[in-house]
């Protein structure tokens, strides 16, 4: 597993939201990896299984999984490393006009 997991559950429908792209980046913007939510809302081969500590983002293309009037068109949650050996999952609550987040496990 990686280092880096997320999952999207889609709050409207009460079902995982599957086919969304995810970018993971460093704080400036550089590319660590690239994935596509599976059928359970879930990646979970994001990057490498250790990273240097340090502020990272996932980005969230909301926009494909909402539609082309979709309030959110993209998710970005910036979160810190400290323990570059821990795994961190960063879970997304979505809904077409709400979003939230939290540390998971």
């Amino acid at each position: 597993m990686s280092l880096v997991t997320t999952h999207v559950l889609d709050t409207a429908t009460g079902k995982p939201a599957a086919g969304i792209a995810v970018r993971f980046e460093r704080q400036d913007g550089s590319l660590v990896a690239e994935g596509k939510t599976d059928d359970d809302g879930r990646i979970r081969d994001l990057g490498p299984d250790t990273l240097d500590p340090g502020v990272y983002r996932l980005i969230f293309d909301t926009g494909s999984y909402l539609g082309p009037e979709a309030f959110f068109p993209d998710v970005t949650i910036a979160f810190r490393i400290v323990d570059g050996t821990s795994h961190h999952h960063v879970p997304v609550l979505l809904s077409p006009f709400a979003y939230s987040t939290y540390r998971g496990s």
